[in-house]
């Protein structure tokens, strides 16, 4: 009898501990087709979960969830705005009635809207910016906190940014660049209070609630001498990637996260260290 220990195969893939794997959980992520959404998606979607993109262009989050698919993880494509709290319960409702559960959900969407800076910036903007952002994450978040409650558990996860407790240095930015407007620092400053309440409020149901604060995470197309000022205030000497994304999210969605709650997690490379 052969009573040599087998060599582990390389080609094989470890077992995820129970502690971080999403085997049979379901997670939405709105504006899970592009950029920093789908990186979240495809972290949770690599941990086992049924994902869910959400989004308003449904030619966008068909593509990402066929590729997703491509790759074997389990997602599918919703079209929906994640601004309208009427679509937003549908959306929810059929996952749970499909599933029987709903365990995380990103609330991703956001954006900013005008261009104009202070003293100059048209309340309108103000108010179309707080729109697309607090009241699309208020909306997904109630949505999927109704789902969660009879199960007594789920994950809630807001996406503020290094701009929601800091304000943006003009000289950073090439002449004419757009950055960041007052508005949208308002809006994702209201996200990350927005999130402490929530987790205040939904802990009695085993929901936690948390926020991850992403930092410059630049889309192709910026401009070398904006670059390189970002670069040069990140310690850790490069910009961010959408894929820097998946550790923080992986935290606050999977079973390792909970225990945590009212939190935000910066991801900027030290850059609001200093």
């Amino acid at each position: 009898m052969n009573t040599q220990p087998q060599k582990p195969d390389p080609q094989a893939k470890p077992a995820l501990p129970d502690w971080l794997s999403l085997a049979g959980a379901v997670a939405v992520v709105t504006g899970g087709g592009t950029h920093l959404g789908l990186a979240m998606a495809t972290a949770l979607a690599e941990l086992g979960a049924t994902i869910y993109l959400l989004g308003r262009r449904a030619d966008v989050v068909q593509a990402s969830a066929a590729t997703l698919q491509a790759q074997g993880r389990d997602a599918y494509a919703v079209s929906a705005d994640a601004a309208d709290e009427v679509a937003v319960e549908k959306v929810v409702q059929d996952i749970v009635q499909r599933h029987g559960r709903l365990d995380i959900m990103v609330c991703n969407a956001g954006g900013g809207v005008g261009t104009a800076m202070a003293p100059h910036i048209p309340v309108a903007d103000l108010e179309a910016t707080l729109r697309q952002n607090v009241t699309t994450t208020l909306a997904c978040a109630q949505s999927a906190a109704r789902a969660m409650m009879a199960r007594q558990q789920g994950a809630i996860i807001t996406i503020g940014s290094l701009h929601a407790t800091l304000g943006s240095d003009p000289r950073l930015y090439a002449p004419g660049y757009r950055r960041s407007t007052q508005s949208y620092h308002a809006a994702k400053g209201a996200i990350l209070n927005l999130t402490r309440a929530l987790a205040c409020e939904l802990a009695q149901y085993g929901i936690t609630v948390n926020c991850l604060s992403p930092g410059q995470i630049p889309k192709p197309g910026l401009n070398a001498f904006t670059r390189e000022n970002f670069r040069n205030m990140v310690p850790l000497g490069r910009l961010g990637e959408p894929a820097d994304l998946k550790g923080a999210v992986a935290l606050f969605a999977s079973p390792a996260g909970r225990w945590i709650t009212g939190q935000n997690l910066t991801v900027d490379g030290g850059w609001s260290a200093w």
